[in-house]
């Protein structure tokens, strides 16, 4: 009897020791800082506590003794300013990470916030998504190096039509200041010869105008061939109206069309989709929620005026037309609407899942 009885416990044992090996999980809520990371570590499900600073280097070592123990670790940070870099070192590494959108972490009212709060708030906000809470975490999709790469590129260049911008502004503002009134631009052709040969412009002024005026022109010779590479990032074939800069904005910002799984997601990532007020089957529609990307939604919107022109059959577009002798706020809305049908409509022509013709969109040949 005792015999028979040693095998069945030795089984139960071995079978025990299996679980508690495979239960070896760490969950690590990482708050991100240019030089260190602030951790909150839960081990095997038990208490969330906080690890304290490390710089980046002593906690990848650290991470790689753990792994080397035997964990299984599950991480999480806010998407930012630190980029994509360590969640690519982390996952080469074995970890299993997500970064996600960032939000407050003070949702107690206690006007407490640390590093070492927000990071166990992270770490508790990861266990329970790991638990089947989706709404705990809003993951973010990482782009790929080169995705990256020509985001970069795109908003560069956009930062140096920025940049001129402010220039142009600055040297208006310095005209207006004294009363000399411009027809054009001051800073190029019979602009500059106006300003150059007003009876008002003083020495001090001219000195100024002329800093404005050569960074100006700097920034116009580099901005030239930076557009012609962003143009080049377009694809082949386009919507007769939406011009290839647009496109490659759209391209990458939106991280590629291709990782959208339905028409939902596609205008949710928008941020052009009304905010709902409703309760008890009463409500009504707000303003749009704004919780995508701010660079989609207005390359969406400028793409949506000029199809107007171009394409004035598309049915976002003739909807649009026919609202415009309406309420200011009535042709705000039809802008809206039209921008985020425009962006569902591009989706499924880019993945290949409807045909241009049945979206009642032309189509013309980039390159």
């Amino acid at each position: 009897m005792n015999n028979t009885n040693k095998p069945v416990s030795k089984g139960i044992a071995e079978e025990s020791t299996q679980v508690k090996a495979a239960a070896r999980i760490l969950k690590l809520g990482l708050d991100l800082h240019y030089r260190q990371v602030t951790a909150g570590m839960q081990e095997d499900g038990g208490r969330i506590k906080p690890m304290g600073k490390m710089c980046y280097e002593r906690f990848v070592n650290w991470v790689q003794k753990k792994l080397a123990e035997g964990w299984e670790i599950h991480s999480c940070y806010e998407a930012g300013a630190s980029g994509y870099w360590l969640h690519r070192d982390l996952v080469t590494k074995g970890v299993k990470n997500l970064v996600v959108a960032p939000k407050p972490m003070d949702q107690g009212g206690k006007k407490q916030k640390s590093d070492k709060r927000d990071g166990v708030q992270l770490c508790d906000a990861l266990d329970r998504y790991l638990r089947g809470h989706d709404k705990a975490l809003s993951v973010v999709s990482v782009p790929t190096p080169e995705q990256e790469q020509n985001r970069a590129l795109i908003r560069y260049h956009r930062q140096i039509i920025s940049d001129r911008v402010r220039c142009e502004a600055r040297g208006k503002g310095l005209l207006c200041a004294q009363g000399i009134e411009i027809q054009g631009q001051w800073w190029q052709g019979a602009g500059w010869e106006q300003v150059q040969n007003h009876p008002r412009l003083g020495a001090w002024m001219k000195e100024q105008l002329d800093g404005w005026r050569a960074k100006i022109v700097s920034f116009i010779e580099e901005e030239k061939p930076l557009r012609e590479r962003v143009e080049a990032l377009a694809p082949p074939v386009l919507p007769v109206g939406l011009g290839a800069y647009s496109a490659a904005v759209l391209e990458y910002e939106m991280r590629g069309w291709a990782r959208f799984k339905n028409a939902r997601a596609v205008a949710s990532y928008t941020g052009l989709c009304p905010g709902v007020h409703l309760s008890d089957g009463r409500g009504k529609e707000g303003t749009i929620n704004r919780c995508g990307n701010a660079k989609v939604r207005w390359v969406l919107v400028e793409a949506v005026w000029r199809l107007r022109i171009w394409q004035p059959q598309y049915e976002p577009v003739r909807r649009l037309a026919e609202g415009l002798v309406k309420s200011k706020r009535a042709k705000k809305r039809l802008v809206v609407m039209a921008a985020r049908r425009l962006a569902i409509d591009l989706w499924l022509l880019f993945t290949g899942r409807c045909e241009a013709n049945k979206l009642g969109l032309k189509l013309r040949y980039n390159r």
